[in-house]
């Protein structure tokens, strides 16, 4: 199996947003848009998103199959990542080789992530990639529609 990254295009949106609309998912990465359902609403900030020089993301494949994506975003001041893959890849390694060569290419440090507390294959992506834990917060989840912890990491 031959994981890759590649710059993401306007024509990845599709399984992008697919992928922010599985339940299951959407469960995990807890912090959500209000409305993960709202086609229009994605592709119009993600189609925004993809020509921000601000915003470094790159498509995940698998042997030459789009799979998800990695993005380095500016949140509060601070640079954070985020991921996402098609939950029929999800256990095999997949997120963290692919995360682990973003790292390669995205040079920015520190570099935050931000995980619900009960989203342990995310929590161990992070950790696998160098991440520290370095703290929690609360936050309103609108996937579970309350408050939860998150867990804070932070690479330097």
């Amino acid at each position: 199996m031959d994981v890759s990254l590649r710059v993401s295009r306007p024509s990845d949106l599709e399984l992008f947003f697919l992928n922010q609309t599985d339940q299951q998912a959407n469960y995990l990465a807890a912090f959500t848009p209000k409305d993960p359902m709202d086609r229009a609403a994605y592709f119009s900030k993600w189609t925004r998103l993809l020509a921000d020089p601000n915003i470094h993301m790159q498509s995940i494949m698998v042997d030459d199959q789009l799979v998800g994506c990695v993005v380095k975003f500016p949140m509060e001041g601070k640079s954070e990542i985020t991921y996402a893959i098609s939950r029929s890849f999800w256990g095999k390694g997949i997120t963290t080789l692919a995360v682990k060569k973003f790292l390669i290419l995205e040079t920015v440090r520190p570099i935050f992530g931000k995980v619900a507390f009960d989203n342990f294959g995310s929590q161990k992506v992070l950790e696998k990639a160098g991440f520290q834990k370095i703290g929690t917060a609360m936050g309103f989840a609108h996937a579970r529609g309350k408050e939860i912890e998150e867990f804070i990491y932070k690479l330097e």
